[in-house]
């Protein structure tokens, strides 16, 4: 093995750590890899985004927010941190949402084949009432008023809780998908509505989505850092999280790792 080699499999092992910090290439804010994005030179020489953290070679990180790499783009600030000759490609600030989104998605088809997903209004309504319900989805292109009726059914379990006197909990509603997307992932027609119940598939999506809102909001304290576990995620607070629009970070200026 080579020098060059043996020093990027030591860094992907430590990459893969949770504990070491890391440097935005815009910002220099030094945060967790978990609320970063990892990038790495492909053989083609050509930056690619490695959201699993687990490419050889070295790393260059970015905060998880699209108008963060919107602005390293910007500035060149990746060229300039790996001090090389890089191929950046025009759309990455899309390109790393296409990716993200379609492996959500993935993860979603995993909940399901797992058995944790139910499908259509009146089911998602009884998942729902038994208080077992660890997210509602909802197309984002679905009518209003089916919205407003799961709300209520979302409001009517919140009631029923307080009046049993058990620990309040706030289901996550996860509306950032569209309808054929999530058809795709489910493999039926027309879901509009699905209700999410708990289980470690689920919570890989949930994990998933969670990080493409904050990617697409720059909003990383919208999120409750703490994820669930699979015997306690039904009664842990969540964040009901739609929007969708990015906004501008407070960038200082390139870094180095």
């Amino acid at each position: 093995m080579t020098a060059t080699a043996a020093r990027g499999a030591r860094e992907t092992r430590q990459d893969r750590k949770d504990g070491p910090e890391r440097s935005c290439v815009v910002t220099r804010a030094v945060k967790s890899p978990d609320d970063m994005i990892r990038f790495v030179v492909g053989p083609d020489n050509t930056l690619v985004p490695d959201l699993r953290r687990k490419l050889p070679g070295r790393g260059v990180w970015a905060s998880l927010s699209a108008a963060t790499v919107a602005e390293a783009l910007k500035r060149r600030s990746f060229e300039r941190s790996l001090k090389t000759k890089v191929v950046v490609p025009p759309d990455l600030v899309a390109m790393i949402d296409g990716l993200m989104l379609k492996d959500a998605l993935q993860a979603l088809a995993m909940s399901n084949k797992a058995g944790l997903v139910q499908a259509g209004f009146a089911k998602v309504e009884a998942v729902i009432g038994s208080g077992r319900c660890a997210a509602v989805i909802e197309a984002s292109d679905g009518a209003e008023d089916g919205r407003r009726k799961i709300g209520q059914a979302l409001r009517r379990a919140e009631i029923a809780r307080e009046e049993a006197r058990l620990k309040p909990r706030k289901v996550p509603v996860v509306a950032i998908f569209a309808g054929e997307d999530l058809e795709l992932a489910l493999g039926r027609p027309h879901v509009i509505h699905a209700a999410l119940a708990p289980g470690p598939a689920a919570e890989g999506f949930l994990s998933r989505w969670r990080r493409l809102v904050r990617y697409r909001t720059d909003d990383a304290g919208a999120i409750d850092p703490e994820e669930p576990t699979s015997s306690d995620s039904a009664d842990d607070d969540s964040v009901d999280q739609r929007t969708t629009e990015p906004a501008g970070p407070n960038a200082a200026g390139p870094s180095t790792e």
